[in-house]
């Protein structure tokens, strides 16, 4: 599972937008997005180092909100 902290989110919008975002890279993945802390949890099913987080973070930017800080847990 990836946590990003996205800056520009505040409201269903946004949460539609990024998981779009997210699943446009990854069809698969399951998308938890907490307004509040501004934060996406991402599950692809796959290790990490099968999947490179780059293409998510660099889809979700393309719609123009930007990654704080990523965790891999």
């Amino acid at each position: 599972m990836i946590t990003l902290k996205i800056d520009g989110m505040t409201c269903n919008h946004c949460v539609h937008a990024v998981t779009q975002a997210v699943r446009s890279v990854a069809p698969e993945a399951s998308v938890d997005i907490d307004l509040k802390a501004g934060t996406a949890k991402i599950a692809t099913g796959k290790s990490l180092a099968m999947e490179p987080i780059e293409p998510i973070v660099a889809a979700i930017e393309e719609k123009g909100y930007k990654i704080k800080s990523t965790q891999a847990a």
